[in-house]
């Protein structure tokens, strides 16, 4: 059996469900050192990942030597001096950098070269005083809602391991579900942090456009980076560490006038809730998911706020799919692989995209950004916030996505819609969207619901967050294999 709680050194006991901010507390009160947090999480890792297989890449030597370097600098530093979150664990996807670590892309076509420099979001978590503790898991490319591939196989759902956490960020969604780090990096770019949210029992906020600053603006700024968290106040912390404005990149979203943790705590009054669990896609709604999407209707009123139904219908979806796939055909562009050892999935997106001339693939950008404004425009004119479920399914069971793909390869990504519908249309918008675990279903496993925000309102969404994380608790719930 696995425990829950270990004993550390000093005769106490150590949480693996502990929040990042709670962690950070406890080394700067000398509760816990770096070290002892490290080869704590370290150990958790040993004894899970077997199972779920979570993690691509470990170097425990170095984590240990980070580790060490933060509990040096805890006991040489005064306190109000130390970074935020100095020595506490996170992982990182395996599709961004870290210096002197490999990058696998989820493929066997990637290089194992180490990287000579962290990505620009990674730098940033390195100064907030993160300690790295590997590379979790990805689809290759990241291009679908399931975490599998060929190079590493698939992560399974600590909440049953016959099912999938989710994806693109479904390794960093089941090592902070089943407690083997408290906060995971993720990014999302049709849903790559909502839908393992969803998955795994987590929140999971895909911020604005630009609002976190990326190298380059992949996928025409689809992309999203961030955190998946078990608290709302972890995701609003790390938010105001990540979405500083950077005066390299092309694009930044307006800076928050605030700090987005002091806005997370204010209470949102009373706000316009439209209500909506019809797809833009014609696809069924599990009726778990609709009893969820109901209940939480129902919870909003009972805040206090006005919640009615509303039709959010694409202006023209066939051409939107379009579109957006024009544009999602890319994810291998740029990217130091051999495109001849691609997954069958991503060679025919390749070749798609190789096939498409430079004017159509810039006709579909604009096509995207002019059906963009006709989506965003009723939020704030007509509602302040929009709820949906997150996904139209529970998760899916591990390896049912590639039904159909014997025929042909895409099927993958057409598998995938299930999960993602919900979701994509606000990558493409650019506008704020958060998934929060507020329901389970029958069998116990999670039920994500998301909210989206206006144009830079991920305040406002955090706000609401704070007052339903406290309405309908979740942080008590565990997945079985913890």
């Amino acid at each position: 059996m696995v425990r829950a709680c270990f004993g550390n050194d000093q005769g106490g006991t150590m949480d693996a469900f502990l929040s990042a901010i709670e962690w950070a507390e406890q080394i700067r009160t000398k509760a816990v050192s770096p070290t002892e947090l490290a080869d704590f999480y370290l150990g958790r890792t040993d004894e899970l990942d077997g199972r779920l297989n979570a993690f691509t890449f470990r170097a425990d030597d170095d984590v240990r030597a980070a580790a060490k370097r933060a509990t040096d600098l805890v006991a040489t530093t005064p306190t109000d001096e130390l970074p935020p979150f100095c020595g506490v664990p996170m992982p990182i996807k395996d599709l961004y950098d870290v210096a002197g670590w490999p990058t696998s892309h989820g493929s066997e076509a990637a290089t194992n070269q180490p990287a000579a420099a962290d990505e620009v979001v990674v730098g940033r978590l390195r100064q907030a005083g993160f300690v790295f503790t590997g590379k979790t898991n990805t689809p290759e490319l990241g291009t679908i809602s399931y975490t599998e591939n060929e190079r590493f196989g698939a992560t399974r759902n600590p909440w049953d391991p016959e099912r999938t956490p989710g994806g693109s960020s479904g390794g960093a969604g089941a090592a902070v579900a089943s407690g083997m780090a408290p906060i995971a990096q993720a990014s999302d770019g049709g849903g790559s942090i909502r839908i393992p949210s969803a998955c795994n029992g987590l929140v999971g906020l895909k911020p604005s456009r630009n609002r976190v600053p990326n190298g380059v603006n992949s996928i025409e700024g689809f992309t999203s980076n961030g955190v998946v968290t078990r608290t709302v106040a972890d995701t609003a912390a790390l938010l105001d560490i990540l979405g500083q404005p950077d005066p390299l990149s092309w694009y930044n979203a307006p800076p928050s006038a605030r700090p987005f943790a002091e806005l997370a705590r204010e209470t949102p009054g009373r706000l316009r809730i439209g209500v909506t669990s019809t797809p833009a896609v014609p696809l069924p709604v599990d009726p778990e998911v609709l009893a969820a999407h109901a209940a939480t209707a129902e919870l909003l009123a009972s805040l206090g706020h006005d919640v009615f139904e509303v039709e959010l219908a694409l202006p023209d979806v066939d051409r939107f799919i379009e579109s957006f796939t024009a544009v999602w055909n890319t994810g291998s562009a740029g990217l130091p692989l051999d495109a001849d050892s691609l997954e069958p999935l991503n060679r025919a997106l390749r070749d798609q995209a190789i096939e498409l001339d430079s004017l159509d693939y810039v006709a579909a950008v604009y096509r995207t950004q002019l059906m963009g404004r006709t989506i965003v425009e009723p939020f704030g004119r007509d509602f302040d916030v929009l709820l949906t479920p997150t996904m139209t399914v529970l998760p899916p069971l591990v390896g049912s996505v590639w039904q159909g793909c014997e025929i042909d390869p895409v099927m993958a990504l057409l598998n995938s819609y299930p999960m993602a519908v919900f979701t994509s249309v606000w990558n493409v918008t650019g506008l704020p969207a958060i998934s929060l675990p507020l329901a389970q279903s029958a069998a116990g496993l999670p039920i994500g619901m998301q909210f989206v925000g206006g144009p830079w309102q991920e305040g406002l969404l955090l706000a609401l967050a704070t007052q339903l994380e406290s309405a309908s608790p979740w942080a008590a719930r565990r997945p079985l294999v913890c």
